[in-house]
């Protein structure tokens, strides 16, 4: 039975080989780690992953990105997100 697992395995590791790997982009998979970090409290991680976010959006960009200004946006909104968790006392509307 694991001769017939390995034999199954095979031709899905090869159609495996010519999809690409990855789906998101590195910055999209560190501001979901960001949101996550934040979920779980961690905002000394959720800090340090936005800074990583905001020095690969604000380097110079290696050819045009046609979302620039979606991508500053979201990380626009990691930066209030951040500072609303961390100042939970100054909500709006109180």
């Amino acid at each position: 039975m694991a001769e017939d697992e390995q034999d199954q395995e095979g031709p899905r590791e090869a159609r495996s080989a010519s999809t690409p790997r990855h789906s998101r982009r590195l910055s999209d998979k560190i501001l979901i780690a960001f949101h996550h970090a934040c979920d779980q409290g961690d905002f000394e991680v959720a800090e340090q992953l936005l800074r990583i976010l905001e020095m690969m959006l604000t380097r110079r960009p290696v050819s045009p990105d046609t979302n620039r200004r979606r991508n500053m946006e979201s990380l626009v909104a990691a930066h209030e997100r951040l500072w609303h968790l961390r100042h939970p006392e100054l909500r709006e509307g109180q």
